[in-house]
């Protein structure tokens, strides 16, 4: 199949050098904003235009913890397996980042443990694995505006295994420190689609990249004065600590989001997100970039 044939959110990209394959990984539930969750597909590519697929990498069993909102898959090679983070909720149950792992990158893939690694009090999404040059391995997570009206992007460090948090979640930056974003209007939501009654700002997939004069970089998404849009955060410290430092104007402006950042099996800087930001309408976008001294740029 094609890339226009793929309804797909939130796509993340790991690409095998040495086996010269492209894995696509993402939301591919049919209306995900509803229930039942179904799990989580793959689609393997040689050149991001034709792909086989869909592969089932994630079937929940009859007794996992969560029942609808199975988002943004993430999968990360650490320590000789791969680790899936990704989003889920059950009624009665906050959202949270659940971990998963396998042998094998196409999976199948299990829990690691018996629920989320976010906080259990918390409404949260979006976590990604970040891990320092102490070898120390953090999730990085959205604690979600349907909480705090304000999204804010928070950083907690976790054991070695990636079983359990060994700190409290360390508060990074909110939505609102970024000019480009816009109060929340509309957005698909379960139930009447009222729209929300106090002022909302979103943060949602945080991804990173480090430049190559140090900067670490942080790929985020919210809403911008066209729609769902992507803007780019700086810690010139390198540091996951930051402080953190907005880049003015949003990396990609209109109607497409939840990218992350990858190479080509030929080296080239490509950044990956969905578009348009409307279900079933979904499909992946890729788009090369390049470094400049403030971020990144579109390549022309």
């Amino acid at each position: 199949m094609k890339t226009t044939d793929i309804q797909i959110r939130d796509p993340f990209i790991v690409t095998l050098k040495d086996e010269g394959v492209y894995y696509m990984f993402g939301t591919t539930d049919k209306n995900c904003w509803l229930p039942p969750g179904t799990g989580f597909d793959c689609y393997r590519s040689n050149d991001l235009e034709n792909w086989e697929g869909p592969i089932p990498a994630f079937q929940p069993s009859e007794d996992f913890w969560a029942m609808k909102n199975f988002w943004a898959p993430e999968v990360h090679a650490y320590k000789g397996k791969f680790y899936m983070f990704a989003t889920f909720k059950a009624e009665r149950r906050y959202r949270g980042t659940q971990i998963l792992v396998s042998d094998s990158i196409e999976g199948p893939y299990e829990p690691l443990t018996d629920g989320p690694v976010t906080p259990h009090n918390w409404e949260c999404l979006d976590g990604t694995l970040y891990v320092d040059e102490e070898e120390q391995p953090w999730i990085v997570f959205c604690h979600e505006w349907t909480q705090v009206h304000n999204g804010s992007i928070c950083a907690m460090p976790l054991t070695k295994d990636l079983k359990e948090a060994v700190g409290k979640p360390q508060f990074l930056f909110d939505a609102t420190e970024a000019k480009w974003v816009r109060q929340l209007k509309d957005w698909p939501v379960e139930g009447d689609g009222e729209r929300h009654r106090m002022p909302a700002y979103v943060t949602d997939g945080p991804s990173f990249h480090q430049l190559e004069n140090g900067t670490l970089a942080m790929l985020w998404s919210s809403m911008g004065e066209q729609g769902y849009a992507m803007g780019v955060a700086l810690s010139a410290s390198g540091q996951i600590s930051g402080p953190w430092k907005q880049v003015d104007e949003p990396l990609w402006g209109k109607d497409g989001g939840h990218g992350m950042i990858f190479q080509t099996l030929e080296g080239q800087l490509m950044m990956s997100f969905h578009a348009p930001n409307i279900t079933p309408d979904e499909r992946p976008v890729f788009i090369p970039i390049e470094e400049t001294a403030d971020g990144f740029r579109i390549k022309s």
